[in-house]
């Protein structure tokens, strides 16, 4: 099996978990991960529990559609961060409970709308950027993605849900997963008292895990 058949399979296999375990609902939500001649791409109205590995959408450097079927209308805002962040692997965007409930909050910040609540989500996630609505497929999308420079690894798409990337398919999922449990704890505990990490913790786990 090419490495490429591998990896259409691991999209699969780790879609079909995100689905699963309700990160993901109907035909919502798309992933995507960097091969050397291009993208594969979840196709466009798939959802991502039912994948057939062979149909997952295939696009040169370019964004050309070369094979398999048609890509995610969001293919844009992919391409924006494999564009700006040399290092991304991979792309995942889901329109989770939690966090797609925090982009609808009138009242968050929007310079890092995920805050440090726990140790791993400033270890797998980052700072997270509240990019302002416009409609899904927008090619705005990539725009925004692009004037960020690089910057986040993960932003949240007001009243719309995350976009979160990794070195690779798994340590993309694996951030996205730990965004939503973040943003259920946050919305848990959203009336009561609560205790962030310092500032100092926060350099300390930079400086410790900042491969991670």
């Amino acid at each position: 099996m090419s490495s490429e058949s591998r990896l259409r399979e691991e999209i699969a296999r780790l879609s079909k978990s995100l689905f699963d375990r309700g990160f993901s609902v109907g035909s919502a939500g798309n992933v995507s991960a960097a091969v050397d001649d291009g993208i594969l791409m979840t196709p466009t109205n798939s959802c991502l529990g039912f994948l057939d590995p062979a149909k997952i959408s295939k696009l040169d450097r370019d964004g050309n559609h070369i094979a398999g079927d048609k890509p995610s209308k969001e293919v844009f805002l992919h391409r924006a961060f494999y564009e700006t962040r040399p290092q991304t692997g991979a792309v995942v965007h889901l329109h989770s409970t939690f966090a797609t409930a925090l982009s609808c909050l009138t009242d968050i910040d929007p310079q890092d709308c995920i805050p440090p609540l726990t140790p791993y989500v400033v270890m797998r996630v980052g700072e997270v950027k509240l990019l302002p609505y416009v409609k899904p497929g927008d090619e705005g999308m990539g725009d925004m993605i692009r004037d960020l420079g690089g910057r986040y690894a993960a932003v949240l798409l007001a009243n719309h849900g995350p976009v979160v990337t990794g070195k690779d398919i798994t340590s993309a999922v694996y951030a996205a997963e730990e965004l939503e449990e973040t943003a259920k704890l946050l919305v848990l505990l959203r009336d009561a008292p609560k205790r962030m990490l310092s500032p100092e913790n926060v350099e300390e786990l930079k400086a410790v895990f900042s491969g991670y």
